[in-house]
């Protein structure tokens, strides 16, 4: 089917929460995925418009040697700087949306998932019919932090405090799977959510104007 004749599934929650585990798993499934922050690297990759536009507004002191973004030097240039975030934004989120859009018209699979790690706030809403949010409680995230990636408490914690709120995510969201238990539970939520998304695609009502349901 054409991307326009497919539901669009917005893929997001917090760090830790099991994105990853959940959009390999629909993948496997016949759904096909794009992952922004793939996107996001690709728009910006050396020689592209992106990173161009990007030097002329922040300088030569936000590329390497190599002539690649210094991810690092523009996360400390933009933290404290809306402005500068903003700014940012508006170089990177339409090459994005461009470029996710193009991906989404020559994908197959039964349906298309767009895994947006910052969804809350973003326009990337609009651009779905759904959203899913992986879940689980602060405490269990804060625990995969320190074990996955050898956080300290205060590093785990300073992370977390950054990222938008557990409420603000379940907030936006149609679908929710809640990843509080082992693999296996996980597995059986994630197949019984790829067959309610399959059964569903099928009806054309499914994939309405989400302002208009939401109002």
């Amino acid at each position: 089917m054409l991307a326009a004749e497919r539901l669009r599934i917005a893929l997001t929650g917090g760090i830790a929460s099991g994105k990853t585990a959940v959009s390999n798993q629909l993948g496997q499934l016949g759904a096909a995925i794009i992952d922004t922050d793939v996107v996001a690297r690709k728009v910006v990759a050396p020689g592209s418009e992106g990173l161009a536009a990007i030097r002329d507004a922040f300088g030569d002191e936000v590329t390497g040697a190599d002539g690649s973004l210094d991810r690092a030097r523009m996360r400390e240039r933009v933290f404290s700087d809306p402005a500068a975030r903003r700014e940012l934004e508006a170089i990177t989120h339409p090459r994005i949306r461009a470029t996710c859009a193009a991906m989404a018209a020559r994908a197959t699979g039964d349906y298309l998932v767009f895994v947006v790690p910052l969804l809350v706030g973003s326009d990337f809403v609009a651009m779905v019919d759904r959203v899913l949010v992986v879940d689980c409680p602060r405490q269990v995230q804060f625990a995969r932090l320190m074990a996955r990636d050898g956080e300290t408490a205060e590093g785990a914690r300073r992370i977390l405090d950054a990222q938008s709120s557990r409420e603000e995510r379940l907030a936006i969201a149609d679908d929710v799977i809640v990843n509080d238990a082992d693999l296996d539970a996980l597995v059986r939520k994630v197949a019984d959510m790829h067959a309610f998304y399959v059964a569903s695609s099928r009806h054309p009502s499914f994939a309405k104007d989400r302002a208009s349901a939401q109002n």
